[in-house]
C-alpha cells in the first residue's frame, strides 16, 4: 500500500470542509468580517509549515476516527463553534464528496488536479489574507515537488489506498440523490460513457496488426456509447485544470444535506473495525492514544467575546434528531463495546501497544522534542 496518499486525503477533506463553512457562513448571514476571520483561521492552521512538513512523510493513512478528530480541532481553530450533531454532518458530506471525486477520476494521477482544484478555490477565498496565500502558494508547490514526477503505477497505488479508507462508506447526501448521482442505498452511479482518461484512444475500433506491429487492417463498430477526448490538465502553480471534478459544488447555494430521498435525517452507518459494537482492542487503543496525542478536541464550552455558533442544518427540529440519532449509535457503541482506557503518560507492558506507539513517533535528528502531527494542530 502506498505510504503517499495521506496529503492528498488530507487537502481534498480539507478543501471540501472550507466549501461547506463557507456556504453555511453565507446561508446564516454571518457577517463578513467573522466569515474572513474563520476561513483564514482555518486555512491557516491546516496549512501550517510544520504541520506540512510530518504530513508530507511517507507514512500510512490514518483511520477514519483519526481524520475526523484532525478535522473538528480544525474546524475548531476559530471563533466558530460546532456542536456534535453538526461536526457529524460536516464530516460525511467532505467524505462522501471526495469519495465521488475519487471514483470519478479519469486516471490515477488526476487525483493530483482535483487537489489543485481545492486549493484554486480556497485561494479564492482568502484573498483579503496575503499570509493565507502565500502558505497555499506553499503547499501547492509541495505538491508538485512530490508529486508531479512519479509515475502512473505509483498514483494507481495512491488511488488504491484511497479507494480503501473510503470502502463500506455510503451516506446519503442530498445534492447527489437530487442530480441522480447517488442510489437512496448510497451507493454512486458511474456512467459508462463522457470523458475519456488524457491520450486514450477513441472507443469503437479493431485493429488486426502483424508480427512487426503494422496495422493490417481496421474496422469501426458502435459502442453505443457517446465518449470525447480531453486535454492534458496543468500542474503548474496557476493553470486551467480541466477537470470539473475538486470544484466547488456549492458554489449556487443549493442546500445540502445528508438525508434520504424520503427526507429520513437518519445517517446509514458504515461498520469498520472502530465503529462496530465489537471492536478491535488494538484499533480502539490507537484511536485512545491518538485522543491522548492531539490533547483531546477543542472544548464547546470554550467562548468567545466574538464567537458564534454555526449549523449545518436547515432548522432546529433537523439538529436535535440528528444529535439524539448520533446519542444511541455512541451509546450503542458504549454499551456492546469494549472499552480500552490507555495513559500516553507511562510506558505499557503491551508490546502491540508499544509498537503502535512507535510506529506514531516522528523521528527528529535535532535536539527539540519530538512532536506528532496531531500536535501541531494548535
Amino acid at each position: 500500500m502506498s505510504k503517499r496518499a495521506l496529503p492528498l486525503l488530507f487537502v481534498n477533506l480539507g478543501g471540501e470542509m472550507i466549501y461547506i463553512l463557507e456556504q453555511r457562513l453565507r446561508a446564516q448571514n454571518i457577517g463578513g468580517d467573522k466569515a474572513r476571520r474563520v476561513l483564514s483561521d482555518i486555512v491557516g492552521t491546516m496549512f501550517n509549515k510544520r504541520f506540512l512538513d510530518e504530513l508530507f512523510k511517507p507514512q500510512e493513512v490514518y483511520s477514519k476516527k483519526a481524520m475526523r478528530t484532525v478535522f473538528e480541532r480544525l474546524a475548531h481553530a476559530s471563533i466558530m463553534r460546532l456542536n456534535s450533531a453538526s461536526m457529524d454532518k460536516l464530516y460525511d458530506l467532505m467524505l462522501m464528496a471526495v469519495k465521488y471525486q475519487l471514483m470519478l477520476c479519469p486516471r490515477p494521477k488526476d487525483m493530483l488536479l482535483i487537489t489543485f482544484n481545492h486549493l484554486d478555490v480556497i485561494r479564492g477565498f482568502v484573498t483579503h489574507s496575503g499570509q493565507a496565500q502565500s502558505v497555499i502558494d506553499y503547499v501547492q508547490t509541495r505538491f508538485i515537488e512530490t508529486y508531479a514526477d512519479l509515475d502512473e503505477g505509483q498514483f494507481l497505488l495512491m488511488r488504491e489506498a484511497l479507494m480503501i479508507f473510503f470502502q463500506d462508506m455510503h451516506v446519503r447526501v442530498s445534492i447527489f440523490l437530487k442530480e441522480s448521482a447517488q442510489n437512496t442505498d448510497g451507493r454512486f452511479v458511474l456512467s459508462r460513457e463522457g470523458p475519456l482518461p488524457f491520450g486514450t484512444p477513441m472507443p469503437g475500433e479493431i485493429r488486426i496488426f502483424d508480427r512487426g506491429g503494422g496495422v493490417l487492417s481496421s474496422s469501426e463498430f458502435s459502442t453505443g456509447c457517446e465518449f470525447f477526448a480531453t486535454e492534458e490538465g496543468s500542474y503548474e502553480l496557476r493553470g486551467d485544470r480541466v477537470t470539473p471534478l475538486g470544484l466547488n459544488i456549492y458554489a449556487a447555494s443549493r442546500s445540502t444535506d445528508t438525508l434520504s430521498a424520503a427526507g429520513d435525517c437518519r445517517r446509514e452507518e458504515f461498520v469498520s473495525d472502530l465503529d462496530s459494537l465489537t471492536p478491535n482492542p488494538a484499533a480502539t487503543a490507537q484511536l485512545h492514544l491518538l485522543s491522548q496525542l492531539i490533547g483531546g478536541s477543542a472544548s464547546s464550552d470554550r467562548k468567545s467575546a466574538a464567537g458564534f455558533r454555526l449549523s449545518l442544518f436547515s432548522n432546529d427540529e433537523e439538529e436535535v434528531e440528528a444529535a439524539k440519532i448520533g446519542g444511541s449509535v455512541r451509546a450503542a457503541l458504549e454499551r456492546g463495546g469494549t472499552v480500552v482506557n490507555i495513559d500516553a503518560r507511562k510506558k505499557s507492558k503491551n508490546a502491540e501497544l508499544n509498537k503502535i506507539m512507535g510506529d506514531l513517533t516522528v523521528d527528529d535528528n535535532s535536539n527539540e522534542r519530538d512532536e506528532d502531527l496531531f500536535d501541531l494542530i494548535e
